[in-house]
């Protein structure tokens, strides 16, 4: 009776291990299933970090591109109306005239410009002295208009309209006319005045 007793409780503690072990399977699933759990929730979150960090990114470079777009609308404005300007004073002072005083008339005509073209100034003047002495030329100038109509690289070329008004021997009475200068400026000369066009068209011609 005691062997079979022995028996039978081996029996049953055979059987109890084998449940356990059936059992157990599924207890691992569940800790399985909710150890995957928590590192999906985990990407998940990293993703949408990522994904705003990177908008964050995108947004400042377009702000910066924004930003420097701006600059240089802003700088090339400046530069335009600073070309019109120089041009503008250029002129007034270049119709500016007084038979009179012939020299500081010259003196305007060489005033911001380049070597070469403040030259080619001294080498006319006594050819203009010649004309405008002998009919008493006077006129002054009031400034229309002023556009920048090229640029390339540092090079502007401006049109001014200024309005001249004249007197001379032949008509004391004087007139008005429109006069346009061509002024080309080199900005990276410091805005020194390479070519004019247009100065003779305020004056007589023989």
């Amino acid at each position: 009776m005691a062997s079979d007793t022995a028996s039978e409780t081996t029996d049953n503690e055979t059987t109890a291990a084998v449940d356990s072990e059936r059992e157990s399977p599924p207890e691992k699933t569940r800790e399985s299933r909710s150890a995957v759990s928590v590192p999906v929730s985990t990407i998940v979150a990293g993703s949408i970090a990522a994904i705003a960090v990177l908008i964050a990114i995108v947004l400042g470079v377009l702000l910066w591109m924004a930003r420097s777009d701006i600059a240089d609308t802003d700088a090339k404005a400046a530069d335009d109306q600073h070309a019109e300007q120089v041009a503008t004073d250029y002129a007034v002072g270049a119709a500016t005239i007084d038979f009179k005083d012939f020299d500081s008339w010259v003196g305007r005509l060489k005033a911001g410009t380049a070597p070469e073209l403040a030259n080619k100034f001294d080498a006319t003047g006594p050819k203009l002295e010649g004309i405008l002495t002998p009919l008493q030329w006077t006129s002054t100038a009031t400034p229309i208009a002023a556009k920048v109509e090229s640029t390339d690289g540092g090079i502007y070329k401006v049109d001014v309209f200024v309005n001249v008004s004249s007197t001379n021997a032949q008509n004391p009475e004087g007139a008005q006319t429109t006069v346009t200068y061509n002024v080309t400026l080199d900005k990276d000369a410091d805005w020194k005045i390479t070519d004019v066009g247009g100065v003779n068209a305020a004056l007589p011609t023989k």
